[in-house]
């Protein structure tokens, strides 16, 4: 009796590590044609930005990385500095707010400024008003890993659209924020173009990993049998 309930419990055991194997794969081909449309997108003809009316349907699958344009003016005594770490070392993203043309505001990430280059007073634009191109990003609520945002002593480690726009007081913003294309800067700062686009794709392993388990779970089944 002992021996049949291991038969059963080694086939049920199977079936399961063939189902997530087959999952993984599934996982795959979503992942693939995810890469795709990303691709599409960070390489397309840019768009306008999308405005109050297409706020309520954007997400990370069907808008992020979006290739968009949006002309308005800069609020500089807004800009807010986040901490990041890129290829060019350590120091912040400067994320302004933009007053956009038909009146509402998106935050844009300018780039990437070193620590010397924190100060606005060291890298004045001799105008505020601009076009700007670049990368649709979703926000990135709450802070990064081990690492919460605490607005109240201005300290920023992720780009949190909601927060930092309840922090400058502003109203009839956009809940994305837009990494801008690289541009010549006149003082060499702050430096765009450096968004990261990568996507873990470790599904046909794992896959593997589970039809391997779920073939040595058949040959214990079998053996188990065979002794019966």
């Amino acid at each position: 009796m002992r021996r049949i309930v291991f038969i059963v419990l080694a086939a049920l055991g199977t079936l399961a590590l063939i189902a997530l194997g087959v999952w993984q794969l599934e996982r795959r081909e979503w992942k693939l044609a995810l890469i795709d449309r990303v691709e599409q997108r960070v390489h397309g003809a840019p768009v306008p930005a999308p405005g109050p009316d297409a706020w309520a349907a954007l997400n990370r699958e069907n808008s992020e990385y979006l290739h968009v344009t949006v002309t308005g003016r800069f609020l500089d005594d807004r800009e807010t500095r986040v901490r990041a770490v890129t290829a060019l070392g350590g120091g912040f993203w400067v994320m302004a707010p933009l007053r956009t043309a038909t009146g509402f505001i998106v935050l844009v990430n300018r780039g990437f400024v070193a620590p010397e280059k924190r100060d606005p007073a060291s890298r004045p634009d001799a105008d505020s008003r601009v076009t700007i191109t670049g990368l649709l990003r979703i926000t990135e609520p709450q802070g990064a890993f081990l690492r919460r945002n605490a607005p109240r002593e201005n300290r920023w480690y992720s780009r949190d659209v909601n927060a930092i726009g309840q922090s400058q007081g502003l109203t009839r913003m956009a809940p994305y924020f837009i990494d801008a294309d690289a541009a010549p800067r006149a003082h060499g700062a702050p430096v765009g173009g450096l968004t990261v686009i990568a996507f873990h794709n470790n599904h046909l392993v794992y896959a593997i990993t589970w039809f391997t388990l779920a073939l040595l779970m058949a040959g214990l089944g079998v053996r188990i049998a065979r002794h019966a």
